[in-house]
């Protein structure tokens, strides 16, 4: 292996920081390091000098949902007066869809100013101690880098089922953003996170056949009184769901279609089977940790993700990881960019402010909007009992879906506070359009110490969704 050579900004050390992976997380750390002025290398197979500061797969999820909202106003246009002819016979032009979101993936992610500054390699980084890293580059050359600090940001990737046919005949989350061609026929979407009920979602809007098929109960760890409402709203939009079931093996019939067979939990395991065109894994993802030698170092592991603290420090000196593969975090784009960017701060401005990991606002992009931020009910229960917290609630129409009276019987929000002198809000859910839109504003006041009596004070923008909140005055019993 040939070393590098390159200005040296550290006299011990060739880089000030190497950042293994270069996604939202490794590429936020990155920049503002450079801003610094550090001496930054970022290795990454997929972006090499031109770099990506942008998630492809959270803009294929917003602009798709946004697709299925477009359809969705074009059949409720009837209700305003507009005289459209075709409503009932719109349909999706796939491959417009996703090559319109690709050109403007590609617009968002233009080249940041910081970029001329780091040094990219376009290729893979594994370790060789704590302080070098070998790479290799796509054409197979190696290199041999020595930084620092050693920024571990490899991000994560979907996982295939242990099951005959999986590999074969299913397809990722990932992938699905990708199809070259429309997914007709019949759909089965395998999980019940936040993926796969999205992917579900887009499907049913866009007028395509789906079912959700779920181990357990779907959205595991969320509020499940708003998850029941967001099931319900799906399952009245065409959306079926096989839950407490989970498949075995899918085979190709002589009709080139999959026959998937699958236990059924809730009929004593009974073994069933059913007809798809097309079967989509979304049961989770795992840390692309193989691949770069992360036994030469030794960091402590929990079920594969590296443990940090609260400077997002591992187990070994000068060696960080943030992002999706660091166990216990939020696995989101906006935390990972703010954890890489407060860490950068850390290392090279002398700023000792950590990232507050708590009271991270959600949104999931359903059909009908889910977004929170704070505690669940069954969190704050957990933690406060239920004589120690009090909760405000209430359905709510939409005045933008008040002629079409469309779901508004699962629009819904509610406010949970704990119980002393000052009523502090430890939860804030909401179920409706633009749900996260309003969840931003409101994660604002949360983390700035909003309380019941501030927020039922406040005199909301009038003929707003956002208003209910200021007037959510039913209690929960």
């Amino acid at each position: 292996m040939k070393k590098i050579e390159v200005e040296k900004h550290d006299n011990n050390y060739e880089f000030d920081l190497v950042c293994i992976g270069g996604g939202s997380g490794g590429l936020a750390c990155a920049l503002k390091a450079v801003e610094l002025g550090a001496k930054v290398a970022c290795i990454d197979p997929q972006r090499g000098a031109a770099g990506i500061y942008t998630n492809a797969g959270i803009t294929y999820k917003k602009q798709m949902h946004q697709a299925c909202l477009l359809g969705k106003d074009i059949r409720h246009a009837a209700y305003y007066g507009w005289n459209i002819c075709s409503a009932r016979k719109r349909s999706i032009n796939w491959r417009k869809l996703i090559s319109s979101i690709e050109n403007a993936t590609e617009d968002v992610a233009k080249e940041d100013d910081r970029m001329k500054y780091i040094k990219f390699f376009n290729g893979f980084g594994s370790f060789v101690d704590a302080h070098s890293v070998k790479i290799k580059l796509i054409n197979n050359e190696e290199l041999l880098v020595t930084g620092k600090h050693i920024l571990v940001a490899t991000g994560t990737q979907p996982v295939y089922p242990k099951i005959p046919g999986s590999l074969e005949y299913g397809i990722t989350s990932d992938e699905f953003f990708s199809l070259p061609s429309p997914p007709t026929g019949k759909t089965l979407c395998v999980g019940g996170g936040v993926v796969c009920m999205e992917i579900a979602g887009i499907l049913n809007g866009l007028n395509f056949n789906v079912t959700v098929m779920a181990r357990s109960e779907v959205l595991r760890g969320f509020d499940q009184e708003m998850v029941k409402l967001v099931m319900k709203d799906m399952t009245s939009r065409g959306v079926a769901f096989l839950q407490h079931c989970f498949p075995k093996s899918i085979a190709l019939t002589r009709c080139k279609r999959l026959i998937v067979t699958y236990n059924n939990n809730q009929k004593n395991n009974a073994e069933e089977f059913r007809i798809f065109d097309r079967v989509i894994w979304a049961i989770g993802r795992r840390a692309l940790l193989d691949d770069i030698n992360i036994s030469a170092i030794n960091p402590a592991l929990n079920d594969s993700e590296i443990i940090v603290n609260e400077y997002e420090e591992t187990t070994v000196p000068n060696v960080y990881a943030i992002g999706d593969i660091t166990s216990g975090r939020p696995k989101l784009f906006s935390v990972a960019v703010a954890a890489g960017d407060l860490l950068a701060q850390r290392l090279f401005s002398g700023a000792g402010r950590t990232m507050n990991y708590e009271n991270v606002a959600r949104r999931i992009f359903t059909p009908l909007e889910y977004s929170f931020v704070g505690l669940t009910e069954e969190e704050a229960e957990e933690r406060f009992d239920r004589s120690g917290i009090q909760i405000h609630h209430g359905y709510y129409e939409p005045l933008e879906l008040a002629l079409t009276h469309h779901c508004t019987n699962f629009c819904y929000m509610k406010v949970i506070a704990k119980c002393d002198e000052h009523y502090p809000i430890l939860g804030m859910h909401i179920t409706g359009p633009n749900a996260g839109e309003i969840m931003q504003g409101f994660s604002v006041a949360i983390n700035s110490g909003l309380t019941l009596h501030k927020l039922f004070a406040t005199v909301g923008v009038c003929a707003t969704n956002a208003q209910n909140f200021t007037q959510l005055f039913n209690k929960k019993n």
